[in-house]
């Protein structure tokens, strides 16, 4: 079985794998934030669902990035979580 990792580094190679990556870099950023508060919580997607009041699949979407959230999404996530959402601006370097 090829493990992810491998199969990641050997993408790496092709340009247009980096570019697409580079270019989701923050939707992957916001679902590994997601995950890390559920689990810092000590929450199941099941648990985090019942609280945020919607369902499990819903929240796997979340974490997996196939969905992007809502602001009013994110700050239910961040209720349920004992979070506190901060959404920033920061300046990119131009291109």
């Amino acid at each position: 079985m090829t493990k992810v990792n491998t199969l990641h580094q050997k993408w790496m190679k092709d340009e247009s794998y980096r570019q697409a990556r580079e270019e989701l870099a923050p939707e992957f950023d916001l679902a590994r934030s997601m995950i890390a508060a559920r689990v810092a919580a000590g929450l199941t997607q099941a648990q985090l669902a019942k609280r945020m009041a919607t369902t499990q699949s819903v929240v796997a979407r979340l974490e997996s990035g196939r969905s992007r959230p809502s602001v009013q999404s994110l700050e239910k996530l961040a209720a349920a979580t004992g979070t506190r959402l901060k959404i920033t601006f920061e300046r990119t370097v131009a291109r």
